[in-house]
């Protein structure tokens, strides 16, 4: 994988995936921002390159998978296409300021478009594109109409919305007798408040009791788990960047205090958390940049595409450490993928 550098790899083969978009655009550059920096085309069979930005909100499991996966895929449609793909990696360190310096950076170097992964990275890349109107692609914002990205005519992406219902299903069948349950996010992301909101409605049509823990750093996640260890019988967590970014020093404590922890994305399971139903970040970064090459060929651009998730993960160390079974999950007419802790 090539960090913080471009990279240019010219390759051939037309996408039978995209061939009418191409023949409807063969006219030349529709659908590419005017604030194109690629210039060089040689060697592309098609005379066509792009130069794009990929902007992770922060530095963590679930962003660098995505961003991963979209990498891959934009070095994959280079091959098939037969065109120039240029790519850069940037990280917002999860701070507004540093992703304000990195939108005018990548305006100024007139960047084709523009992959914000995370919503807050996304809500300030299509705000740094509204003069250009540089095509924006975002990947993973789980609520796009709650972080106000619909309806911006340069804007799309995709959206891994979590089945909280579902997630929350699994707790029961895992353990019908859970008295309270653990709300453990972060009041700065934008994503977890409509997943809360449905997990309160939840709970609270099942009669079960929940007690709410914040924090929005690392040490204030940590000192929210430690607070609740001896109050709840398990921990829900909806796709949280802040929560995940601290899941490594967070699942032992709950997993040695005989807690399993729920979450919203199979990041978190393999940093230990104990289960999740969702979406493969994998497949969501392909689909992300398949989506970004379809918007740059056609111009075209869809208000968001949602990535389907009902694949549960649960992670065998952390199980074991528990002492559970989780057998029933296979009847739950979903997917199980079993997993080990790693420390990406």
């Amino acid at each position: 994988m090539k960090k913080n550098t471009l990279k240019k790899i010219t390759a051939s083969a037309l996408s039978l995936a995209l061939a009418l978009s191409l023949a409807a655009c063969s006219s030349g550059d529709a659908g590419k921002s005017n604030s194109s920096g690629s210039g060089n085309s040689s060697g592309s069979e098609s005379g066509e390159s792009y130069k794009i930005a990929v902007v992770r909100q922060l530095d963590h499991a679930s962003m660098n998978e995505i961003r991963d996966a979209i990498t891959a895929e934009l070095d994959a449609k280079e091959k098939e296409l037969g065109v120039d793909i240029e790519y850069k990696d940037f990280n917002g360190n999860n701070d507004t300021s540093t992703l304000v310096q990195i939108g005018a950076e990548i305006i100024a170097d007139g960047y084709d478009a523009i992959i914000p992964i995370g919503t807050l990275a996304g809500q300030q890349m299509a705000s740094s594109a509204k003069e250009t109107q540089t095509p924006v692609i975002y990947g993973t914002v789980s609520y796009p109409e709650v972080a106000k990205l619909t309806g911006i005519p340069y804007v799309t992406g995709t959206s891994d919305a979590l089945n909280v219902e579902l997630l929350l299903d699994m707790m029961l069948a895992q353990n019908p007798d859970v008295k309270t349950v653990g709300l453990l996010y972060s009041t700065s992301e934008v994503n977890s408040a409509p997943a809360i909101e449905d997990a309160k409605e939840y709970l609270d049509a099942k009669g079960i009791s929940y007690i709410e823990k914040t924090g929005n750093t690392s040490d204030e996640i940590i000192a929210a788990v430690s607070s609740m260890l001896d109050q709840v019988d398990a921990v829900f967590t909806p796709t949280d960047n802040v929560v995940q970014a601290a899941e490594l020093a967070i699942a032992p404590m709950m997993a040695e205090a005989g807690i399993p922890h729920y979450a919203g994305a199979d990041s978190f399971v393999r940093n230990g958390a104990f289960a999740t139903c969702g979406v493969n970040y994998t497949d969501l970064g392909t689909q992300t940049a398949d989506l970004a090459v379809q918007v740059l060929q056609t111009g075209e651009f869809p208000d968001f595409v949602t990535v389907s998730g009902d694949i549960i993960t649960v992670n065998t160390d952390t199980a074991k450490t528990l002492g559970i079974d989780y057998s029933m999950f296979s009847d739950m007419g979903s997917q199980v993928v079993e997993v080990q802790t790693t420390q990406d």
